[in-house]
């Protein structure tokens, strides 16, 4: 497995997934030597603020949410090793969750409501690289408001199984919808329900999903997704599809919450970032699943199934767009257009502040644009 000095190695411990991995003393002070010089070049740029150093390391170093996570404490007696941050954040962003077993794999799902709730079942998808805890906050107040909720951490994500590709699931398109569709047996979701969905892969899957089950539908959300076949695709899909820099690129524990910091216009709080690495840094699994789902998504393809999938005649289900207006990914015009292809169904809903992920940069929003339209 490749090995970088620009993200952490796994834990020395084991990891609770199948993918978990070990690694030597030696690499672990390797690690920590590297964080030790992180932080040596960052205060000899502060010292001369004409003169600037060269960062080879601001890759890590310059995610603001990061650097108490990578940088160690000036005092060598508090210095850790990964187990110990491990420990001390392995039970964060569980918030509403247990693991639910379903077609032959664990899910990780959280649940609000319960299904005597008056108003009816939402299914919330996330997008890669994140989880389901962008949807904690966003649930939890719509439970209050009558409706029984669900959002899943898909395969391959968040705290849900990882397997290796190539021994029961390639992480293909195909097989993340047969595996939802066992999910929603599991979890006794039979009549139409509301769906929501945000982010890129695994988000899209979602609605290309929907196009095959409209009839389970009965009202569509869709939080900031490529739409269009003018979608921008972020360079980190581009760097994953690359040989050799893809392994490279998906072992970065801090992959998820740079990519949600730079999508957005605000920075994370150290408690949400610590969910966000969590998974990344617990074991090479995630990294891996990431990797095989980008290297097999043929996205232009998928856009276009999107595009044409929703456009009018093809779908009638009520459709909201609530789009956060500060998305550095897809820009509002990939919303508008999306919304002319079908415009007696699609509503549009402009969030302003918020941006690739209004389920985290601003709930309230969202969570008041879904109460009028559901």
């Amino acid at each position: 497995m490749p090995f970088s000095l620009l993200s952490p190695p796994p834990p020395l411990i084991s990891a609770a997934t199948s993918s978990s991995t070990s690694y030597s003393s030696f690499s672990t002070c390797r690690f920590f030597t590297a964080k030790r010089f992180i932080r040596t070049i960052a205060k000899a740029s502060e010292e001369d603020d004409d003169k600037p150093a060269f960062n080879p390391f601001g890759f890590v170093t310059d995610n603001p949410s990061s650097r108490s996570a990578i940088q160690l404490p000036e005092s060598p007696a508090e210095d850790g090793n990964v187990g110990q941050m491990l420990y001390r954040i392995e039970d964060k962003g569980k918030d509403y969750g247990s693991v639910i077993k379903s077609g032959g794999f664990r899910w990780f799902v959280r649940e609000t409501g319960s299904p005597e709730s008056r108003r009816g079942t939402i299914v919330f998808l996330h997008g890669a690289p994140t989880q389901s805890y962008s949807y904690r906050v966003v649930m939890s107040e719509m439970a209050d408001y009558g409706f029984h909720c669900f959002a899943p951490d898909w395969i391959g994500f968040g705290f849900s199984d990882k397997p290796q590709a190539g021994y029961g699931f390639d992480y293909t398109e195909k097989e993340f919808h047969e595996v939802f569709d066992k999910l929603l047996d599991t979890l006794g979701i039979t009549s139409p329900f509301f769906l929501v969905v945000q982010g890129f892969l695994v988000g899209s899957y979602g609605l290309t999903w929907a196009l095959k089950n409209q009839s389970k539908i009965s009202k569509l959300v869709i939080l900031n997704t490529p739409l269009t076949v003018s979608s921008p695709l972020p360079g980190l899909f581009q760097q994953l599809r690359i040989p050799l820099f893809g392994e490279f690129t998906c072992q970065n524990a801090v992959m998820a919450e740079r990519f949600i910091e730079a999508g957005s216009a605000y920075v994370l709080k150290l408690e949400k970032a610590d969910v966000y690495r969590l998974p990344y840094l617990s074991s090479s699994g995630p990294g891996f699943a990431l990797l095989e789902a980008a290297k097999r998504a043929n996205f232009k393809d998928i856009a276009k199934q999107i595009s044409a999938g929703f456009a009018s005649g093809s779908w009638d289900k009520p459709i909201l767009v609530a789009w956060g207006i500060s998305d550095k990914y897809l820009p509002q015009s990939v919303a508008e257009e999306f919304q002319k292809g079908n415009p007696d169904v699609i509503e549009l809903k402009l969030i302003e502040g918020a941006g690739h992920m209004p389920q985290e940069d601003w709930p309230e929003k969202v969570i008041e644009a879904l109460r009028r339209f559901l």
